[in-house]
């Protein structure tokens, strides 16, 4: 009995296991991959951005220049909300600085969630996979046990076979569950990284718009 035999020669249970741990695999990986190459894209955009948002002479330039090292879109809501007025409306009343502390946090909210997409799948994954290979391997047991019993005979070897190839779906789950608890830990230290880097850019920026807006016209 292997994930084969399950898959083709179990019962529904069996079967629902089998591709229940399949799709957490799949899932995991393209996660993962997807996320190291994201990541990794994303820390060089956001090296490259601030060192060329604090090097342009305007804000308008540094602007061009995002278009092409910001390819994630992650500093570009920042600066832009800072651009925004709405005047004659709530968004506009209030002091200066606390209006670009609001429009500030929710651009680096939505850049942070972009960081964070995938990250609940692969905790998910791994900490309910070695569960649902458990749960595989208490049912094929069982289907084993009964089998036994019915053949009235016991042995030794009657009873090894089974509950030892039973419990492949236990080292499936595990095996499904270890890539995505590393992968959520090292991913997770990038994204800090990241966060850390956006949220200092967020409020260097506030603070170059509150100096330019108390500049006389």
């Amino acid at each position: 009995m292997n994930l084969a035999h399950l898959l083709f020669q179990g019962d529904a249970v069996s079967m629902a296991v089998v591709l229940l741990l399949l799709a957490m695999s799949v899932g995991s990986w393209v996660v993962i991959l997807w996320k190291s190459w994201l990541l990794r894209r994303a820390s060089q955009d956001v090296l490259r951005c601030v060192a060329a948002f604090w090097q342009s002479p305007s804000v308008e330039s540094a602007l061009q220049q995002f278009q092409a090292f910001d390819r994630e879109t992650l500093l570009t809501p920042m600066v832009l909300a800072t651009q925004m007025e709405a005047p004659g409306t709530l968004a506009a009343a209030g002091d200066r600085a606390q209006q670009l502390t609001r429009v500030l946090r929710d651009a680096l909210h939505l850049s942070l969630a972009k960081l964070q997409h995938g990250q609940v799948l692969l905790a998910t994954v791994g900490s309910t996979a070695p569960f649902v290979g458990l749960l595989g391997t208490v049912w094929g047991i069982y289907h084993a046990l009964i089998g036994i019993a019915q053949e009235g005979q016991v042995s030794i070897d009657k009873i090894s076979g089974p509950v030892g190839e039973s419990l492949i779906m236990t080292a499936a789950g595990l095996a499904v569950a270890i890539p995505a608890v590393l992968a959520y830990n090292v991913l997770g230290r990038a994204i800090g990284r990241l966060e850390a880097e956006l949220e200092g850019f967020a409020l260097d920026l506030r603070e170059l718009a509150v100096s330019q807006s108390a500049l006389p016209t």
